[in-house]
């Protein structure tokens, strides 16, 4: 079937499953909303409108990232809710996919995808924004593990998520864009905090995070 008329089909598909599974109004309560929106996204998931442009064996659909694109315009013109891990479906499950061991991806990409495990991602720092070049967040080899020291800000998720994806420099002798490693982090490691970053709104949709001798497995 052509991309056009695939994406057509989803569309169709997916407006007459929306009409009967309309999610409904969503808790004011941060947290209610949250679990609210976990449950949603298992309920796409379930339904096969998530994954579509990852592989079968690990959860996806294997369709096109194009077939992701479409479904994400008809939620939006249907004004219903986003699923609750966007950082992972959107970023970091991606990351996984191209690029991570079979190990990894059987291990994560699932859960990921099912709402089971959110994730966030410690990109910026309060010096640096997301300017790589200037990241200070370091990990540094100890026997069998990376012992990671920082601070990260602007956390998305990072006070509901299972895992996080960690930027770190691993080599401070190579180039300022280079020497970094992406590590993927349990947030229940000791020695991560979480503060929630309060907005004016009176939400913390951010938070820092730091990371105080952090053993992380020195795997690849």
């Amino acid at each position: 079937m052509a991309a056009t008329s695939r994406s057509a089909s989803i569309r169709i598909a997916l407006r007459k499953w929306l009409t009967a599974n309309s999610p409904g109004k969503q808790p004011s309560d941060p947290q209610e909303r949250h679990e609210a929106l976990r449950a949603w996204q298992r309920q796409l998931w379930q339904a096969g409108w998530l994954g579509l442009g990852w592989p079968v064996e690990y959860g996806g659909h294997g369709g096109d990232p194009a077939d992701q694109i479409a479904v994400y315009q008809e939620l939006a013109l249907a004004k219903a809710p986003l699923p609750a891990g966007l950082v992972g479906l959107d970023v970091i499950g991606p990351t996984i996919v191209e690029h991570g061991s079979d190990e990894q991806k059987q291990r994560f990409v699932r859960p990921l995808l099912a709402g089971d495990e959110i994730w966030c991602q410690a990109f910026s720092e309060p010096d640096a924004g997301s300017d790589l070049a200037s990241l200070r967040t370091t990990a540094v080899l100890d026997g069998d593990a990376l012992v990671v020291n920082g601070q990260k800000v602007w956390t998305s998720m990072a006070k509901h998520a299972h895992w996080c994806a960690v930027l770190a420099r691993t080599d401070a002798d190579a180039p300022r864009h280079k020497g970094i490693s992406y590590l993927l982090t349990p947030m229940d490691a000791p020695g991560i905090t979480v503060r929630p970053v309060l907005q004016i709104n009176g939400a913390s949709e951010f938070g820092e995070v730091f990371f105080d001798n952090v053993r992380i497995p020195g795997t690849r």
